[in-house]
C-alpha cells in the first residue's frame, strides 16, 4: 500500500533554537498522529524528513540537555 502524505494546509513551526535571523532554521508540524515532519525554512517545497513521535522526542531531550 502506498499513502501519501498531504502537508499542503500543515502550519509549520520554527525551532525555538533557530538563529532568528531566517537561516539554519528547521521546522516541524505537529498535525500527523504518531510522526513529526521535518523541514528546512529555507526550502519549505522540498520533501520533509518523517521521524516516529518517539524518535524526535529522544533527539530533543538530548539537544535541550546541552
Amino acid at each position: 500500500m502506498n499513502r501519501t502524505l498531504d502537508l499542503g494546509t500543515a502550519v509549520w513551526r520554527k525551532s525555538s533554537y533557530s538563529d532568528g535571523g531566517g537561516t539554519n532554521c528547521l521546522e516541524v508540524t505537529d498535525e500527523v498522529p504518531g510522526i513529526v515532519p521535518v523541514r528546512d525554512s529555507k526550502v519549505p517545497d522540498s520533501r520533509p524528513l518523517l521521524f516516529s513521535a518517539g524518535a524526535w522526542a529522544a533527539f530533543v531531550k538530548v539537544i535541550v540537555a546541552d
